[in-house]
């Protein structure tokens, strides 16, 4: 792994910030993920603009000329790689940057619900607080599940515990609303863009009409789900996920030639 911390680059593993800083400390801070495809990030414009979005919501700096230029150094220091490119902005004022590999995960998935209440005040907000989501995540893996899906105590289903979700029913491709408090994920607008996507109201008793099912966010693209707690999906991946998938390769093709 390659890192920059405030533009001095070296090895992840090396790079330090002082113990003082409250983004440690708190979790006060601002943070965006995206898939590298040869070096090349994909949708980079739109996730820094949620970053900004983000700073502005945090009250927090942002210095982007540097940002841009340490996030250009970084990208030619470290080559033609496939990976993970992870931006995080701290309360002490740090700009770390760091390029990892791809996570390993499941090609076909199994969620297990996790009653979650969205944090109002940060509503909309990509932050380094991600505690809660991390804890859903163990709880659905203590209980067998690959991954987490988040349910209101009310029974509105939400997302992934560092995703979006999509169901299918008549043959439709649905995502819960964003007026539901849920991420504002690039990953997600782009489906809904080029797979047609309506936004609908998810509850768990909607789920059992569900033909097929699937998260999506930058770094996995599209992952099927062949079950949802107990419930069994028909197709895993079924016609309208495989579409999806490629229609959203076909948008990262297309940006990045």
């Amino acid at each position: 792994m390659l890192a920059s911390v405030d533009g001095e680059i070296g090895p992840a593993e090396h790079a330090r910030i002082p113990i003082t800083d409250e983004g440690l400390l708190r979790g006060d801070g601002a943070f965006e993920g995206l898939r590298l495809y040869s070096g090349r990030p994909f949708g980079l414009d739109d996730h820094l603009a949620r970053l900004a979005h983000t700073c502005a919501g945090l009250r927090l700096d942002l210095d982007e000329r540097a940002l841009a230029h340490e996030l250009a150094q970084l990208l030619e220091a470290a080559g033609p790689v496939d990976g993970v490119l992870r931006i995080v902005l701290t309360r002490g004022g740090r700009r770390i940057l760091f390029v990892e590999p791809l996570p390993r995960r499941p090609r076909i998935a199994r969620v297990g619900t996790v009653r979650y209440a969205p944090n109002r005040i940060t509503d909309g907000l990509k932050t380094i607080s991600y505690a809660a989501n991390d804890l859903a995540l163990r709880l659905a893996r203590e209980q067998g599940f690959d991954d987490a899906l988040l349910v209101t105590p009310h029974g509105r289903v939400l997302e992934g515990a560092t995703s979006a979700f999509f169901w299918v029913r008549d043959g439709q491709l649905f995502t819960p609303p964003i007026e539901d408090r849920i991420l504002p994920s690039v990953t997600r607008q782009t489906l809904i863009d080029v797979a047609g996507a309506v936004e609908e109201v998810c509850t768990l008793d909607t789920l059992h009409g569900a033909e097929e099912a699937f998260l999506a966010s930058s770094v996995r693209e599209v992952q099927p789900l062949a079950a949802i707690d107990e419930l069994q999906l028909k197709a895993a991946p079924g016609p309208v996920t495989l579409h999806a998938h490629a229609a959203l390769r076909q948008a990262i093709e297309a940006e990045l030639g």
